[in-house]
């Protein structure tokens, strides 16, 4: 990995010290503050893990200044995937269509920032690691869920239909999500499309940003308590303002 800026280190966990510092905070996060669950959340040690951590690469960005974890990211190659039995996202949507395409794919997923560190660069500095590694690996595509609070469809429906209308995977990366929920919720012509932006949350901004889609249909979470998308980012398809976003100004 690069050197990072000056203030935080990116680096991928080495041991089990550092893996269980991602799941602390992925136990703040999304159990203390979401109100998330899951079946293998140790609610007693504070963490919050599921049987594909053994197989994922996890990404952290630290506080140089104070040694904090301030974001996570866990990123599992095809390679991985292998070894794993599958993808974490298998569950909520069949990847047929990625699979199929003979790229190499990366999945993404439990990406998240300590409340201290929302806001600021801590997100830049993950960004940048995660550009790093897909330069590393040569990867092509990456996909994974990325979510709403909360399960009720309809207090979504701008969001969500605003995702489909305007930001619809091309059919060649169209995922489809299994428990199928409809985005197509309002018609085009009545999006309230202020309003639908100021409900979608930073980091699905983010992909969009750079040219990410979602695919087709939502998956409702009850464990989590979240409404799930998946977003898919082709880096064959980024234009040149995007790659530089992407890669920190650096081609």
């Amino acid at each position: 990995m690069p050197d990072t800026p000056a203030g935080f280190t990116v680096k991928i966990a080495e041991n089990e010290a550092e893996l269980r510092s991602a799941q602390a905070l992925r136990y703040e996060v999304f159990v203390r503050e979401l109100g998330g669950g899951g079946e293998m959340v140790d609610h007693e040690a504070g963490l919050e893990m599921d049987r594909f951590d053994p197989f994922f690469d996890h990404m952290l960005v630290s506080d140089d200044a104070t040694g904090e974890v301030a974001g996570v990211y866990r990123l599992l190659r095809s390679d991985q995937a292998e070894q794993a039995g599958g993808y974490y996202s298998d569950s909520e949507y069949d990847l047929a269509r990625l699979r199929a395409s003979g790229r190499k794919l990366l999945e993404l997923g439990r990406s998240c920032l300590h409340k201290d560190y929302r806001g600021g660069t801590a997100m830049f500095h993950l960004w940048n690691g995660l550009a790093a590694y897909v330069a590393e690996h040569q990867i092509e595509v990456l996909f994974g869920t990325a979510s709403f609070h909360g399960t009720d469809i309809q207090a979504l429906a701008q969001p969500l239909s605003m995702l489909h209308h305007n930001h619809l995977a091309p059919e060649d990366l169209r995922v489809r999500a299994r428990d199928f929920q409809s985005m197509d919720l309002i018609a085009s012509e009545n999006l309230d499309r202020r309003k639908a932006m100021l409900q979608v949350p930073a980091l699905i901004k983010a992909y969009l940003r750079l040219g990410g889609f979602v695919g087709d249909g939502a998956f409702v979470d009850h464990v989590f308590n979240t409404t799930d998308v998946c977003l898919v980012l082709d880096t064959a398809r980024m234009n040149a303002r995007q790659r530089r976003i992407y890669t920190g100004g650096q081609d």
